[in-house]
């Protein structure tokens, strides 16, 4: 008997029906002998409900992070019980489980929690028991007892760590698109479904901006070797693989291309070009839990410096405030300046470890349709550039179709 775990987005499990569509594909897979485990998103939108709730009952200060965890984790709890509900409805036997139930346990930062351990006992227990275990995803505890959130894209996580702690022969990641394509095809119609990519590539376009994936559940899966399927939960066709790289993946050079709204620059103009201005910069943004990008120092030829990030906009109110804190520390003449309405553009491949001419072409292809590069950023199967947010579609399918990507 395998053991398999599967998650369901919150598009997949929406509405009354779709839950009962997932309850049905879920009890099928038990009575083909398999053992189950079902992590389910919060249902689409509720999230963002409750967000602006917290906001409306809390609009002179930013809601506490603490009692924000608390009020989030309903949204999946809601969705397990009516799972279970659904599944038992149809004759089959369900116990829902919250994070803290099922023994995934967490740092202590609230809001985007990272997980330290899982202890699955109860999982195993109803397992052995012949249920079907339905796990709320994107939750955990910390050792204290406290309820904590994994961050958007959490119950990607979730689901892939519980596949790491109780050792499944299989983890399908059930979303709302086929699997994983060359680029978002609401963006470009003509872009292709692939059948395999590897851990580096599937990380790298997932932190370029793809929304298939969290990227730190593909980091997770990763170390801990956990091969799963990104699939459709609304039809049967087979999905996209993600696994460790193999001598095949690299004779392809580019597998796709990744882009990112809702982005935001931050300059800290004229600091003091000497040693530890980066540290108090980059410390400050660090201890507000902030997560940068792109990072661009411009030289220094009058014993000063300009020095730029990238990070998502939502962070850019809180990142403002971190530096604001040490912005005297940073010589006489430093100031924040800031710029929205920005969006980041990335191929991937790791093909390019061995191919030379990537970079050329892709600002060939920008060049040719008249879109100015802000920033560029490399990594070793990544070039990633900084355009205006307005010109990101059309930049996309400019450089998807340069690399001959389209099906």
């Amino acid at each position: 008997m395998s053991l398999i775990v599967q998650k369901y987005g919150g598009t997949s499990v929406g509405t009354p029906e779709r839950i009962r569509n997932v309850a049905r594909r879920i009890l099928a897979t038990h009575r083909e002998g398999h053992q189950v485990v079902a992590v389910v998103s919060a249902m689409s939108g509720v999230t963002d409900n409750l967000l602006r709730l917290a906001r409306e009952v809390s609009p002179e200060m930013p809601p506490s992070e603490r009692e924000t965890d608390v009020l989030l984790a309903t949204g999946e709890q809601t969705t397990i019980a009516l799972t279970a509900m659904a599944i038992q409805a149809l004759g089959g036997e369900a116990v829902s489980l919250t994070g803290a139930q099922a023994g995934i346990e967490t740092d202590g930062v609230h809001t985007k929690a990272r997980i330290a351990h899982i202890t699955p006992g109860e999982v195993h227990r109803f397992l052995k028991d012949g249920k079907i275990v339905i796990l709320a995803g994107f939750q955990g505890r910390t050792p204290e007892g406290f309820i904590t959130t994994l961050g958007r894209g959490g119950s990607d996580l979730t689901a892939i760590a519980m596949a790491a702690a109780v050792g499944a022969d299989l983890c399908q990641i059930f979303t709302d698109v086929d699997g994983v394509y060359t680029c978002d095809p609401r963006v470009v119609p003509d872009a292709q479904k692939l059948e395999e990519i590897s851990y580096d590539e599937m990380l790298e376009m997932a932190s370029s901006g793809s929304k298939v994936m969290q990227s730190r559940s593909v980091e997770f899966a990763k170390k801990f070797g956990v091969i799963f399927e990104v699939r459709s939960s609304l039809n049967e066709n087979p999905g996209t693989i993600v696994r460790e790289e193999t001598m095949s993946m690299e004779s392809v050079v580019i597998r796709g291309v990744s882009l990112e709204r809702n982005q935001a620059k931050v300059t800290i103009a004229s600091v003091a070009d000497q040693p530890g201005v980066a540290a108090r910069i980059f410390g400050a943004v660090a201890d507000a839990n902030i997560v940068i990008d792109m990072i661009v120092q411009n030289v220094s030829k009058t014993g000063v410096t300009d020095i730029s990030f990238t990070l998502s906009k939502a962070d850019f109110e809180s990142a403002e405030r971190a530096l604001a804190a040490v912005l005297a520390d940073l010589g006489p003449g430093a100031k924040i300046e800031a710029q929205d309405g920005i969006a980041k553009l990335s191929v991937v491949g790791i093909g390019m470890r061995s191919h030379s001419g990537v970079a050329a072409q892709m600002f060939k292809a920008l060049s040719s349709a008249d879109i100015n590069i802000q920033m560029i950023s490399t990594s070793e199967i990544r070039t990633t550039v900084i355009v205006d947010e307005p010109q990101i579609e059309r930049a996309a399918r400019v450089v998807h179709a340069a690399f001959g990507l389209s099906a």
